[in-house]
């Protein structure tokens, strides 16, 4: 051989090693661009680390943005080898929070809120996948032309993992084609109203709708979320009934029934998703719960006798009261209403004892002027309470006083989110599934002012602003990406848009 070629063999064999061992490990691969990590192979310890097994010290393994091992109690043998182990000491490790009630308002209304300013709020609040209601955005999500708009929409400006849901309206109730066009274009499920939405485009359905939607969804096996109110006179509007508990008088007779005609119009709804019924397969999910008395109980009996339903309720519903809100604070306004302390503290009960499945934030904005704070007209202004950011403190704040876990908070607000919205990978810290984290200090305290930094487009219009709260968000992690830690996020928005399959 040629001596030349003699002296060039080890440098080509060097080569060819460095470059088997570069696809072997990615995680030597550096792009800093996703991650404030720059690899992606490397474990994260804490002494309290909470799966499924309850909370415990340990270390989690990530590798390639999955979870490929859980050491649970002594795992100082585990990460001896390696060179990358983020500690968190004391800080609490646990799957990131899954909302499936937030509008996001884009496209067509991005000076609501918008995906970017919407997933780094969710970020910075320990938030690792959300799922986008069909409305508020315009064109609402109803077809699978207005479902690629919104995909489309949120391209390289999500901070986390993004979901769709696709809405369930009268015009596409009785189109089998369409509708099964928006599911295969990948809508996590359909959202109907059972009274007037507030978007033109976004019009009420009836009991015949919501059956017709239920067959189709029972095909895919995905669940029809469903606001659960109806206008009992057709003379009375929505808003005049809702004044009624703003103006903060007791809670009246005609509020209730608007809710409890509207779970008994379910009631045949949700006997169908029994076994055997026509729509077998399908799921009934009622959204932000307010009602503690009947309407729950009806919600009760329909699960004792087999239906496939769960219910939600949101942290505002469990932080506030009725009689506690200051007069013309359109902050608060909301549908349905926030309510009195002692349907309040029901709601606490019902969660803590299981009959109240999970909780979302439905994180509501809009633009400060549509909320009239100087008029002060709880008729007029826009409805909704923007929260995304601060859904984990404000669970763990006000619910300290009921003894509520870590291991509950991972129940609520992960592991049931991630079944309704049909992510088998997501919600626990099990090996093979995203890793997705939050580190954060359940003991430290702040108070929610102006010199707190908030990533909401519009932060005056939160009911939360003044309010002191326990539990600081250190760092959140979306499929092993480090995508903000303590007022820093990654340089690029690189969550995946999830489509179901």
């Amino acid at each position: 051989m040629d001596p030349l070629k003699w002296r060039l063999l080890p440098i080509l064999v060097l080569l060819v090693s460095f470059l088997v061992l570069l696809l072997r490990n990615p995680s030597e691969r550096l792009d800093s661009a996703c991650s404030l990590l720059p690899y992606d192979h490397y474990w994260i310890t804490s002494k309290r680390i909470v799966t499924p097994r309850g909370v415990t010290p340990g270390a989690v393994e990530v590798k390639g943005g999955r979870i490929s091992a859980v050491t649970e109690g002594d795992y100082q043998h585990s990460v001896l080898s390696s060179d990358r182990v983020v500690d968190y000491g004391e800080a609490v490790v646990m799957p990131g929070l899954i909302d499936v009630h937030a509008h996001l308002d884009e496209p067509g209304r991005v000076e609501w809120e918008g995906f970017s300013t919407g997933t780094k709020a969710a970020a910075a609040g320990g938030i690792t996948t959300l799922i986008d209601m069909p409305l508020n955005s315009f064109p609402s999500t109803v077809s699978e032309e207005t479902l690629e708009l919104k995909v489309k929409a949120a391209e390289k400006k999500i901070y986390v993992d993004v979901g769709f849901w696709g809405g369930l309206v009268p015009d596409n109730t009785f189109d089998t084609i369409a509708l099964d066009r928006l599911l295969w274009a990948g809508a996590l499920g359909l959202k109907s109203f059972m009274c007037p939405s507030g978007i033109n485009d976004f019009p009420m359905t009836n009991s015949t709708h919501i059956k017709e939607g239920l067959n189709i969804l029972a095909k895919y096996k995905r669940p029809l979320l469903v606001h659960a109110e109806v206008v009992l006179d057709s003379g009375a509007t929505l808003n005049l009934l809702l004044l009624i508990v703003w103006t903060h008088d007791p809670m009246p007779r005609i509020l209730k029934l608007g809710h409890r005609h509207a779970i008994k119009e379910l009631q045949a709804a949700m006997k169908e998703t029994e076994i055997g019924g026509h729509a077998e397969g399908a799921h009934i999910h009622i959204v932000h719960l307010s009602d503690a008395e009947t309407s729950l109980d009806l919600i009760k009996d329909a699960k004792s006798r087999g239906a496939s339903v769960t219910v939600e309720t949101c942290p505002h519903y469990l932080a506030f009261a009725a009689e506690e809100i200051p007069d013309g604070d359109t902050r608060f306004k909301c549908a349905p209403p926030i309510r009195d302390a002692a349907n309040r503290q029901q709601l606490w009960e019902a969660l803590l004892e299981g009959h109240i499945d999970m909780l979302s934030s439905d994180h509501s904005p809009s633009v400060p002027d549509l909320k009239l704070f100087d008029e002060g007209d709880f008729l007029r202004a826009w409805g909704g309470i923007s929260s995304l950011q601060f859904v984990l403190p404000v669970t763990w704040s006000y619910g300290q006083k009921f003894g509520v876990t870590l291991s509950q908070l991972v129940l609520w607000w992960s592991e049931r989110p991630a079944k309704l919205a049909g992510q088998q990978h997501k919600g626990a810290i099990i090996p093979g599934n995203d890793a997705d984290f939050v580190v954060w200090e359940p003991d430290v305290e702040f108070d929610l002012n102006e010199n707190h930094t908030i990533y909401h487009k519009h932060p005056n219009i939160s009911a939360y602003i003044g309010k002191r709260l326990s539990g600081k968000v250190l760092a959140t992690f979306v499929r092993g990406n480090l995508v903000y830690t303590e007022g820093k996020h990654a340089p690029a928005a690189c969550g995946v848009p999830i489509l179901a399959k």
